[in-house]
């Protein structure tokens, strides 16, 4: 089966052609990343308009890399929720008039269940985590663990109480001056450093499966008022932020595997691309007996190929969507 799958969530337009839900014959994305940089985040409305500009040659580009023509493809899946509502609106629109126009079925995606499913996206089946395992979602504007039953049966366990873990990273590298976006910025500049790490709070390290970014974030502005700006400085403020959100990330995960006994997990989103997070998790986890599965690092970001491989899984349940879908930020 052959699906288009169609990501316009945020500020990335991805497009991608899937076969049977597993197999990637094609996906391309557009960031927008540039245009956002002078701004230091992005602008809704500017992401808007360029996904218009984006999709339309990124599908044909799509079909082209496949050698797929569109009258082949048998289904077109879209996020349709969460996201920004202006951006969503325009995949969902387009997905939906290219659904009508082909008479081929049409599949709303969960935006954040895409992304869990990209643990097993594009590898053999013997590569995928079994059922049931543990995944933390981790990106710009999500943190969460879930447990996953099915890849269409997630059981939510508890995610940030204010900022997410990436959002985090962007407004600590906005203080710090690194740029935008903050994650690859301070990822960077942390590589390497060898000195002792600023004693950074956790915050609910502790506590039940809820995560909280906001006052790791304020204490990194506390610690930074007041003091010379040098370049060393600058290093080590990075590190030790990015060393202690790490260590909250790793450490409620294993607490919440070993508790629920799920001994096989997944990390995905965004900030899953992060080589400390990766590393951390893989070498604490397998020491702790846990197998980890990682996406493949050009599924860490959104990307169309996510939306039309779970879409295969709804649609062999019968979960397709009608022309009164919706975005639904």
């Amino acid at each position: 089966m052959l699906i288009l799958g169609i990501e316009t969530s945020c500020d990335d337009t991805g497009v991608a052609l899937t076969r049977n839900g597993c197999q990637v014959l094609a996906s391309r994305v557009s960031s927008q990343v540039e245009i956002h940089r002078p701004y230091g985040g992005v602008v809704p409305e500017i992401a808007s308009r360029a996904h218009i500009e984006n999709l339309p040659p990124l599908v044909h580009q799509t079909l082209g890399k496949a050698q797929v023509r569109l009258e082949e493809v048998d289904a077109v899946a879209v996020t349709c929720t969460p996201g920004l509502a202006g951006c969503l609106l325009v995949g969902v629109s387009f997905a939906k008039a290219l659904a009508y126009a082909l008479h081929k079925p049409l599949v709303g995606i969960n935006h954040l269940e895409a992304h869990v499913y990209t643990a097993g996206l594009d590898k053999p089946l013997d590569e995928h985590p079994p059922f049931p395992h543990l995944a933390l979602l981790v990106s710009g504007g999500h943190t969460a663990l879930y447990r996953v039953d099915s890849w269409t049966r997630l059981a939510y366990l508890g995610g940030t109480q204010d900022d997410a873990a990436g959002e985090a990273f962007d407004k600590v590298a906005k203080v710090l001056r690194l740029g935008f976006p903050g994650g690859p910025a301070i990822q960077k500049r942390a590589e390497g450093f060898m000195g002792a790490f600023i004693e950074f709070p956790r915050p609910m390290v502790g506590q039940g499966y809820d995560f909280s970014f906001s006052g790791l974030k304020t204490a990194v502005i506390n610690y930074l008022r007041g003091r010379e700006w040098e370049d060393e400085e600058i290093t080590r403020v990075a590190a030790s932020f990015q060393h202690a959100a790490v260590d909250v990330l790793v450490t409620k995960t294993l607490r919440a595997a070993g508790e629920l006994n799920l001994r096989h997990i997944s990390l995905v989103g965004g900030v899953s691309a992060n080589a400390a997070l990766r590393q951390e998790l893989s070498r604490r986890g397998e020491e702790g007996g846990f197998s980890i599965y990682l996406p493949g690092m050009a599924y860490s970001q959104d990307n169309g190929a996510m939306v039309a491989g779970l879409a295969y899984h709804y649609l062999r349940e019968g979960r397709t969507a009608d022309l009164t879908l919706n975005a639904v930020a």
